[in-house]
């Protein structure tokens, strides 16, 4: 049987959508600050990632 593993890249995408669906869910208008910046791309596409279905998430 396969053993179901994430890489280090993928558990931290995991973990990160994960803290995002927490703020949601706590918070009734939460808001992402956006200044152009690496980190702020990176959040902008996680949120994307987050949103869209399990099925086009794949590779």
């Amino acid at each position: 049987m396969n053993k179901y593993e994430l890489d280090y890249l993928e558990q931290l995408e995991a973990e990160s959508i994960f803290i995002m669906r927490e703020v949601a869910a706590q918070f009734e208008r939460p808001a992402l600050l956006f200044s152009g910046g690496k980190d702020s791309i990176t959040l902008v596409q996680l949120a994307k990632r987050r949103s869209l279905p399990a099925k086009s998430l794949s590779r």
